[in-house]
């Protein structure tokens, strides 16, 4: 209990009570975290095409695909995304959080100050005399939980790897972005090309028709050839509203991931452009290389730790708390007597709080926090798979889709060379119009095909880099809160 007026005895048991919780401050009950050994391959199991024995190069990398419309559009992305706002936002959250839990190690204090006015009535032969006063009060209270057992340690301690966390959650945030914006760009300049692909085709087999319909009057044509090369041309045309479809569906996506609206790309992109094609093969480097290079991994690993540090911050509230207050008061009946003449008061004295019996609930909590602990490094443990299994399937897409190409444009290459043969035989009246017929379907066909694979090469290249963990390694300014109306609430304001 508090002592006021304590002897010089009492203020020896005071001062070596303090110096003793003090010492016993250094006492920090819990597991101290340490990063989990996993084991790991030493090697990747796919090997074609890539570069084990190099370290992975992740900087920038979408710019290897030398786009200057990309590089732009991913600039712009990392500026407005409002998903990258959202984890900025929760950055300032547990920077704040952390720095909650660091004060709660400091003393607090405060001051309080009032005034009182009183009124006293006496009867005197029956009359009523009232008199007034006036007292004034100020004073100062300070107290301090002497962290004797770590729990408040244990919390800062949390807190801190929170805030590793939230940086770990922007990285991964900004890493799926960047490769989302990539693959949306990549399907807008595919569904372009097999727009304008379509469109040829579709003129070339409408003067065929043409043709054909000429020759049907002359005699040298059937009904059947006409209605085959009309029936080809239409459905080449069916074709071009589907790419169409597709393509605005990608440049929409776009422009929400660039945090506008959806057709604020329009304009931008309407030009048609090639579709980004890597020069370079990826090096890989070893599995272990993405426990640091994939922000989703590192965030698991920080979340194991904050919870780690949780336990023991559960532990110590099972063990007794020491708090010293203090408080000085001074009573006058007037402001200005506050300071001089005045009745001062003080009370200086620890109080102890011992937890006896709260039903299992303590022990219980401290269960809780080992449970979540424990589902945290399996989450961990998890990513580190997850991650290991997203290389090793972009390996082997990409390597593939490459030999598939090959395969592919040479295909593309002796459908052309079918079709102008055909055609040249047709004129001479050694084949019937339906083996050119046939030859323009499986040439346009083939055509199809080169531009999707080309398309599959750049995503799959793509996914590639992100599942080495390849993102943003600029700054990025997380100060700056969104803009909110106090009378309003939030708003938003579209980017023109």
């Amino acid at each position: 209990m508090p002592i006021c007026s304590p002897s010089n005895t009492g203020l020896s048991d005071i001062a070596a009570a303090i110096a003793l919780a003090v010492t016993l401050t250094s006492c920090v009950v819990g597991p101290d975290y340490r990063t989990p050994g996993l084991a790991v391959p030493s090697h990747w199991g796919s090997k074609a095409g890539t570069k084990p024995a190099k370290a992975p190069q992740l900087s920038q990398w979408w710019k290897q695909l030398k786009d200057p419309t990309l590089d732009a559009l991913i600039e712009e992305a990392i500026a407005g995304n409002l998903d990258v706002a959202t984890a900025k936002a929760k950055i300032r959250e547990a920077r704040a959080t952390y720095r909650e839990q660091r004060g709660a190690l400091l003393p607090t204090a405060e001051g309080t100050a009032s005034a009182t006015r009183t009124r006293t009535s006496a009867a005197a032969g029956g009359a009523t005399d009232a008199t007034f006063s006036t007292l004034y009060d100020g004073g100062f209270d300070a107290s301090w939980e002497l962290d004797l057992f770590g729990g408040n340690k244990r919390a800062a301690e949390a807190a801190k790897y929170g805030v590793d966390a939230a940086d770990e959650e922007l990285r991964d945030t900004m890493l799926t972005l960047i490769g989302d914006v990539a693959s949306y760009y990549v399907q807008a300049r595919e569904y372009q090309a097999l727009r304008d692909l379509a469109k040829r085709t579709a003129v070339s087999q409408r003067k065929s028709a043409a043709l054909t319909h000429a020759e049907y009057l002359a005699g040298s044509a059937t009904a059947v050839d006409t209605a085959k090369a009309d029936a080809l041309a239409s459905s080449t045309e069916a074709d071009i509203p589907a790419y169409e479809i597709s393509y605005a569906q990608a440049v929409h996506r776009l422009g929400v991931l660039l945090g506008r609206p959806p057709a604020a790309l329009e304009e931008r992109l309407k030009a048609s452009a090639p579709i980004p094609s890597p020069k370079m093969s990826v090096s890989t480097g070893i599995p272990a290389d993405i426990l640091v290079s994939r922000p989703d991994v590192r965030l698991a690993e920080r979340q194991l730790a904050q919870y780690t540090a949780k336990i023991g911050k559960a532990e110590a509230n099972r063990y007794p708390s020491i708090s010293l207050t203090g408080d000085i008061s001074s009573s006058a009946a007037s402001i200005g007597d506050l300071a001089k003449r005045s009745s001062i008061g003080w009370s200086l004295g620890p109080s102890l709080t011992v937890p006896i019996f709260q039903g299992g609930q303590l022990k219980a909590a401290v269960d809780v926090a080992k449970a979540e602990r424990d589902q945290y490094f399996i989450a961990y443990q998890s990513a580190v798979l997850s991650a290991m299994e997203d290389v090793e399937n972009a390996v082997v897409s990409l390597t593939q889709e490459r030999l598939k190409y090959g395969k592919l444009v040479s295909s593309s290459s002796s459908y052309n060379r079918a079709s102008d043969l055909s055609r040249t035989l047709n004129k001479a009246g050694v084949t019937d119009f339906l083996d050119v017929l046939d030859a323009e379907r499986s040439l346009y066909s083939a055509e199809e095909a080169v531009i999707q694979s080309r398309a599959s090469i750049a995503t799959d290249y793509i996914s590639l880099n992100k599942a080495l963990g390849g993102g943003w390694d600029g700054d990025v300014d997380v100060s700056k809160p969104a803009v909110v109306d106090t009378d309003t609430g939030p708003h938003l304001t579209m980017a023109k």
